[in-house]
């Protein structure tokens, strides 16, 4: 089976701060191929439609697949959805990614015309419901489907690719919603494993996408471990609670002298009142402690 994979366009922010390469296509893509699929992957962060229709003029996939991470790209992806059936009548179109899953049903309404889903209407092709895949470890991303990999950068990490240490999170913070996409769940990827990863890229720059980094210290400890072993040398960009950089304050210690420029600390509040209604559980004391100390480190923040 022919299978394509699209990512929608860039929302405004992706030409001004960061376009970070489609990792989650890239697992999807990498599962594909081991199942005895032909996959293509079609970024239209640096792709335009034009391209997208082409590739189904001339392609013809048995099945498109498109990742919605973002509310905002929903209009355009069942547009697409549209074009892709209205020029193959017989292609498997289908949708995935953290806002598909939560908002199937009005994925479904909309793109039907309907004010509100009925309940019936609401069931009727959103699919089996999400679940965990068994591991992590099971397949490297298939980043050789990128066609423009130096397009994708953060902040002044220009190129700039991706990397999963570990997904989930255990907290239940009331802005985030990552905790009940994955059900309080936190898994890592294996050390070794993040190591052939990093050892393929060439890319100088490397964002470590994990929700919260180096929860675990030893997991940390392990993977610079093999960072070292491998003589891997990258600048890299992570996000982090504040409780976590100070309970693991060695781990991140190290990571500075591996290459982590750049950190991104949850703040969230600056009274004591905000943070408890976000459900933050860490003091406004300790969020200056844990900012302090980042500059300690010589560690750009935000």
């Amino acid at each position: 089976m022919k299978v394509l994979l699209v990512h929608p366009s860039g929302l405004m922010y992706t030409e001004v701060y960061l376009r970070l390469e489609p990792l989650g296509l890239e697992r999807v893509a990498a599962a594909c191929r081991a199942a005895g699929h032909e996959v293509r992957l079609l970024d239209l962060q640096v792709f335009r439609h034009r391209h997208f229709r082409k590739m189904l003029d001339t392609w013809r996939p048995d099945a498109v697949g498109f990742s919605l991470n973002y509310l905002a790209n929903i209009p355009e992806v069942v547009d697409l959805a549209r074009l892709t059936r209205d020029l193959l009548r017989d292609t498997l179109v289908f949708v995935g990614g953290h806002s598909a899953s939560f908002t199937a049903g009005e994925i479904l309404a909309h793109a039907r015309g309907a004010r509100r889903a009925s309940r019936r209407g609401h069931d009727r092709g959103r699919g089996t419901a999400p679940r965990l895949i068994g591991l992590l470890d099971a397949a490297l991303p298939a980043r050789d489907l990128l066609v423009r990999r130096r397009k994708y950068f953060i902040g002044v990490l220009d190129p700039c690719a991706s990397v999963e240490f570990s997904r989930g999170c255990p907290w239940n913070r009331a802005f985030c919603s990552a905790w009940t996409f994955y059900g309080r769940s936190y898994r890592k990827v294996g050390a070794e494993v993040i190591g052939e990863d990093l050892a393929r890229l060439r890319e100088p720059g490397v964002f470590i996408v994990d929700d919260v980094a180096f929860i675990h210290a030893e997991h940390g400890q392990a993977i610079a471990d093999e960072v070292e072993r491998r003589n891997i040398r990258k600048k890299y960009y992570l996000e982090t609670r504040c409780d976590v950089l100070l309970k693991n304050k060695e781990v991140f210690a190290r990571w500075k002298q591996l290459g982590l420029s750049y950190m991104f600390l949850g703040v969230e509040a600056i009274d004591e009142e905000g943070l408890r209604r976000h459900r933050k559980r860490v003091s406004l004391g300790k969020s200056f402690e844990a900012l302090e100390y980042a500059r300690s480190l010589g560690i750009s923040g935000r």
